[in-house]
């Protein structure tokens, strides 16, 4: 928590959020860890949600970096609501859901996905698609059943 709250590159909207837990000591943080950046430790990767319906906020990773406050880089931010981070093939992941006028919170319209490399110090984004959710085969499946139309 001390990490995200004295981080300058994590916004206004997600320090409030993490201003107090949402029950008991509960804060709305998932925190992985994995080797991203070729580093000796392992990078932190940490997704924000909301309390309320568990909606990612704000997505980070950091590397190890024994001369920055706390001990960590912030070498990666994305604040665009919905999206979450993860590992995929040993490289960052972000997703993104979307909605279409009328959607509820728990129906999305589609996700958009964006896959980044680590080279020359930074993540660059090589690979992104979009899922529209709204295209299904004719029995009616949708993304759970990975049959989204991906373009």
């Amino acid at each position: 928590m001390a990490l995200l709250k004295g981080d300058a590159r994590v916004g206004d909207d997600v320090k409030k959020s993490l201003a107090k837990p949402c029950a008991a000591d509960a804060y709305p943080v998932e925190v992985a860890y994995a080797s991203l950046t070729g580093g000796k430790s392992p990078d932190v990767i940490v997704n924000v949600l909301t309390c309320a319906d568990s909606v990612g906020i704000g997505s980070y990773v950091y590397r190890r970096d024994r001369g920055a406050p706390g001990g960590y880089e912030n070498v990666f931010a994305d604040e665009e609501p919905t999206v979450s981070a993860a590992v995929n093939k040993g490289e960052l992941e972000t997703s993104t859901q979307f909605y279409d006028t009328g959607d509820e919170v728990c129906c999305p319209s589609g996700e958009v996905v964006k896959n980044y490399h680590w080279s020359d110090g930074r993540f660059t984004k090589y690979r992104d698609h979009e899922t529209d959710y709204s295209k299904t085969t004719a029995l009616g499946s949708g993304p759970a059943g990975g049959t989204g139309s991906e373009g």
